[in-house]
């Protein structure tokens, strides 16, 4: 079957399938996702760069399936559901294996252009300082921060083939740099996280290429989010807020093309060096 016939297959089954999704309402109280909108999933939609992507593809009229790890405490993201229709809110907690293909299961059928693994932690800054390392922080951050985003992208990874624009994104850091010196002062955990997190998606890349999937690794630089203001207080003051983010990031999503090279991209699309 071919990659058109495949995607035709499930958008009937995904009409199908509508009624059983899962999330914060049934079928009886929400509408269904519309195939006529492109659709992206977003991870950590509930604050900062991700409430941010939220309210950009909404503005831009996706369907968009906002991952949150406790949709109660949500108040900023559930508030949008009065003026968007095609805002899904999905409980997720990226760490959870069983609810990750639980989601995915909900959603089988239906295509989604782009999955951008936006959910992060810095972890704990004391247990990442230099004399006070951590196994739990590394473990938490690890699971956070790499493991996760592979896990989603391998099982998401039909649903993105099945669509047009076949994309799945991870918000990557500079921190990640291999060739850049360290500082002293701690975040050494979250920064191998990144680096990290760079090398897997550079494997999911070719593990999905044959399905035409781009895979892709974008920064946003320096952001003024709860994370900067506890790990790197001092940054705060030179920091663009989340939407300026947030629009660079989606600004360089949709250049993307099968001309990318799988090198991490900054926000504004200049190349990040390894």
């Amino acid at each position: 079957m071919n990659r058109d016939s495949a995607r035709l297959s499930l958008i009937v089954a995904a009409t199908l399938l509508l009624p059983s999704l899962s999330g914060t309402g049934t079928a009886q109280d929400r509408p269904g996702i519309d195939p006529d909108r492109p659709t992206v999933l977003v991870t950590g939609a509930n604050r900062g760069i991700g409430l941010a992507l939220t309210t950009h593809y909404l503005g831009e009229g996706y369907n968009v399936l906002a991952a949150v790890r406790t949709p109660a405490r949500a108040t900023e993201l559930t508030s949008l559901g009065g003026n968007y229709e095609h805002l899904f809110i999905e409980q997720l907690d990226v760490t959870d294996e069983a609810r990750i293909a639980e989601l995915a299961d909900a959603y089988r059928g239906t295509p989604i252009d782009i999955l951008i693994n936006n959910a992060g932690v810095y972890g704990d800054i004391e247990s990442q300082s230099w004399g006070s390392l951590s196994s739990a922080t590394f473990e938490q951050v690890m699971a956070v921060n790499v493991f996760a985003p592979m896990k989603l992208a391998e099982a998401f990874a039909d649903h993105v083939a099945a669509s047009d624009q076949r994309k799945i994104v991870s918000i990557t850091s500079g921190a990640g740099v291999v060739s850049r010196e360290g500082r002293p002062g701690g975040g050494i955990i979250y920064g191998t996280s990144k680096a990290a997190l760079n090398k897997a998606m550079r494997q999911i890349r070719a593990e999905v290429s044959e399905d035409g999937i781009i895979v892709a690794l974008i920064a946003p630089g320096i952001v003024a989010t709860d994370m900067l203001s506890v790990a790197r207080p001092g940054l705060v003051a030179q920091a663009k807020t989340p939407a300026e983010a947030a629009a660079g990031i989606a600004d360089v999503i949709a250049g993307l093309d099968e001309s990318y090279d799988g090198r991490p991209r900054n926000y504004d699309g200049s190349v990040i060096p390894w």
